[in-house]
């Protein structure tokens, strides 16, 4: 079995957590909690590190005596699960609240990182407003809750309508199926030269940025259930579903109508996506989030005055444009206490204030996050916070949830393993997927269903 992605991670990062945890930043001053939070790998993108401070401030001024230290990582995001991992081994150096990823959630409780909230949810009377498939989110297997979720996101298709207008395309574009979409990318390949026509992440590099907002906004639109099989309890093979996502992307980088495939497995190609190849047009359309409005307003990363009009929105479609015709995929991050905290009810006071229904609704601005709470949701600066917000909110309800098991990460990597032979080798998407079978039987010790092999 090939070692995955987290553990081939864990051994060559090992200096870089122990490095971080060495410089003084871990204490034991019993006044002092320590938040780690992922900072993002475009400098000029500070709007966590500001809202933090924001909540810092409050939360020193209501708590007379008590500090906060922000201790930002700043790293794709694959290497930041790794490195909270690694501090949170260790009562000595563990932080008190961690920016947690629900994809990691469940990997990080069945190593014992993180500690069940459920005797302060209990008598937290803001948990009421919050959706209950966004707490779904953050339970574990054991049925208890490990984060307080801060928001949840969809994804679709972004396009420039000044691009589409040159190539002679109609600006209301709503492609019906996959061969729709791949037709608009190659007019656009013809007509525009210089100018990449779609971009899907793939590979390892971006991480679950690939498989995710890639790979599965493409599988879960080839038919029901087709990662995990939850009535059988089993993963499922990597089918003809699997095999079509996979060739999918072979036509997209075979025929040259996304990034150079060396572009496109970069770590940090979800950011120049963002903040250079979209505002400069020269990516067409792009599959992607709907958080990146947070790049182009006045205080994001990449001002973009126009970008409200010049781009469009187009919902991902089914393979064949089966019902429901449309895909998302969603996640989402929380606030969670590791279990080695010495301090957790200091810490839940903490949570608390960062998810207060104000600051929630400040986060919620600043992220161009889709609300989680009902008493966000209804709120008028949320409603009116983001161009696109109605359309992306519109999306939950076709959209789906990645399979919250602690062998999901390991999954991911495979599945990123694939993408990555076929977008930068000559292997077949056949052959990629009976790979990806091997490794799927040795993670998850055989329990595979096999619906097409």
């Amino acid at each position: 079995m090939r070692p995955t992605a987290p553990l081939i991670l864990a051994a060559t990062l090992a200096v870089a957590a122990t490095s971080l945890t060495g410089c003084g930043a871990f204490g034991t001053d019993p006044d002092t909690l320590k938040i780690v939070y992922l900072r993002n790998t475009d400098n000029k993108v500070r709007h966590m590190d500001a809202y933090l401070s924001r909540v810092k401030d409050e939360f020193e001024r209501v708590h007379p005596g008590k500090k906060v230290k922000l201790i930002p990582i700043q790293a794709a995001q694959p290497d930041y699960w790794v490195k909270i991992q690694q501090m949170m081994r260790s009562a000595k150096t563990t932080p008190d609240v961690v920016y947690e990823d629900t994809f990691i959630i469940n990997s990080d409780v069945a190593s014992g990182y993180l500690r069940p909230l459920d005797r302060y949810l209990e008598r937290w009377r803001d948990w009421d407003q919050f959706l209950p498939r966004a707490k779904t989110a953050a339970r574990a297997e054991d049925g208890r809750t490990y984060g307080v979720p801060m928001g949840t996101d969809t994804r679709a298709l972004w396009f420039n309508k000044k691009l589409f207008a040159k190539a002679g395309l109609p600006t209301d574009w709503q492609p019906r199926s996959w061969d729709e979409l791949l037709s608009t990318a190659r007019t656009l390949k013809k007509r525009l030269p210089g100018v990449t026509p779609l971009n899907v992440y793939t590979g390892k590099g971006p991480g679950e940025a690939s498989v995710m907002q890639g790979f599965e906004m493409l599988l879960y639109g080839t038919g029901a259930d087709p990662l995990y099989d939850p009535g059988a309890r089993e993963w499922v093979a990597g089918g003809q579903g699997f095999e079509d996502a996979l060739a999918f992307l072979d036509t997209v980088y075979g025929e040259g109508l996304g990034p150079h495939p060396s572009d496109a497995v970069d770590p940090n190609v979800p950011t120049r996506v963002a903040t250079e190849l979209l505002p400069e047009r020269k990516v067409a359309i792009a599959l992607d989030g709907s958080w990146m409005g947070q790049f182009w307003i006045k205080t994001g990363g990449r001002p973009w005055p126009a970008w409200s009009k010049e781009l469009g929105r187009a919902p991902m479609p089914t393979q064949y444009g089966q019902p429901p015709g449309k895909v998302s995929m969603s996640g989402g991050w929380t606030w969670a206490i590791p279990a080695k905290s010495q301090k957790p009810d200091l810490a839940w006071k903490l949570v608390e204030t960062l998810q207060s229904q104000p600051n929630a609704v400040e986060w919620s601005l600043r992220d161009a996050q889709i609300a989680v709470r009902a008493d966000v949701a209804s709120d008028r600066r949320y409603r009116t916070s983001m161009p696109g917000i109605e359309f992306f909110t519109g999306l939950v309800r076709h959209t789906h949830y990645r399979p919250a098991l602690p062998v999901y990460p390991r999954v991911s990597s495979a599945i990123g393993e694939a993408m990555e032979a076929v977008t930068t080798s000559d292997t077949s998407p056949a052959a990629a997927a009976r790979d990806y079978d091997e490794e799927l039987d040795s993670i998850t010790d055989g329990k595979v269903v096999n619906r097409d092999r």
